[in-house]
């Protein structure tokens, strides 16, 4: 079998490349996920890159992206297969007329013609490099983690009407979890385990300089050290890394070189999304006349 990292700082290296800044841990993860063959379960909080992971991951082997996003509800006909049942009642009347016996009929009406793929069966199946991609497994219900059971730990999937159908090669595959519930132990003990924070202020800054290169280092080490105050309140949600983008981005357009009390002020919409957490932050901001907590320029008495 042939491996895709020579090494765990490979790993970091070809994710910079695509502009993912790891650091050694998940890195590591990654690594060994390739060597023994396992899935990787990806916990955090919302918007600290961990669908991004994949999806760099993806991007940086070469590989096919195949992402099977989760919701409550989520079935083995949307997860897994299904039977194209209108082409199936065409194909039973069509032999009907012919005078076919049922025998004949139900053994033609199951067959790959009939099989609608979908995204578990088609990473098991595909004959070129794939990610798989489980995105937000904690949103469906406990009994549906049992459909993912066979594929995580044998890389198979069973067909009734067609017996077992094996993976040509190994996938890369990523489940990732917001922690809005307990995941089963049956599920965990087939991946290795990743935790991702939010990142720490210097590597948040590089992340900025990286993903919005025509911020300069001073205002990039601003914005995360504003950013890491903010998280240190108590949020009803903290700023994601993709909101930290986005207030880096609204900064560029709006011409802002400096952030004062003002100018936060006026974009802390870019960051929070909650009124409590909106009105919690410009309380900080108007008592940090100082400027040591945010990073604002002090204020001239």
């Amino acid at each position: 079998m042939a491996f895709r990292f020579d090494s765990v700082q490979d790993v970091r290296d070809r994710l910079r490349k695509v502009d993912y800044l790891s650091d050694e841990g998940i890195a590591g993860v990654v690594y060994l996920a390739d060597r023994l063959g396992k899935p990787i379960l990806v916990e955090g909080p919302a918007g600290t890159g961990k669908t991004q992971l994949a999806k760099s991951v993806a991007e940086m082997t070469g590989s096919r992206l195949i992402r099977l996003q989760c919701y409550e509800g989520l079935d083995e006909s949307k997860a897994l297969y299904e039977w194209n049942y209108k082409k199936q009642l065409l194909r039973i009347q069509a032999e009907r007329d012919a005078e076919q016996s049922w025998d004949d009929i139900s053994s033609n009406i199951f067959g790959e013609d009939f099989l609608l793929t979908r995204p578990l069966l088609e990473a098991i199946r595909a004959d070129d490099p794939v990610v798989l991609l489980i995105d937000e497994v904690d949103r469906v219900e406990i009994e549906t983690e049992a459909l993912l059971l066979e594929i995580l730990s044998d890389y198979q999937v069973s067909i009734p009407e067609l017996g077992t159908i094996t993976a040509k090669q190994i996938p890369l595959v990523f489940l990732t979890s917001n922690n809005t519930r307990e995941l089963s132990e049956a599920l965990k003990r087939r991946c290795l385990f990743l935790h991702i924070d939010y990142p720490d202020m210097d590597r948040e800054k590089d992340i900025v300089l990286t993903k919005v290169p025509e911020v300069t280092e001073a205002l990039a080490d601003q914005i995360a050290r504003i950013v890491r105050s903010i998280r240190q309140l108590e949020l009803k949600k903290s700023p994601s890394v993709s909101e930290t983008l986005d207030w880096a981005r609204t900064l560029l357009l709006l011409g802002i070189e400096q952030v004062d009390e003002q100018a936060a002020t006026s974009t802390i919409n870019i960051l929070l999304k909650y009124q409590s957490d909106i009105a919690k932050a410009m309380r900080e901001f108007a008592s940090d006349k100082d400027g040591k907590r945010a990073g604002f320029p002090k204020i001239a008495p």
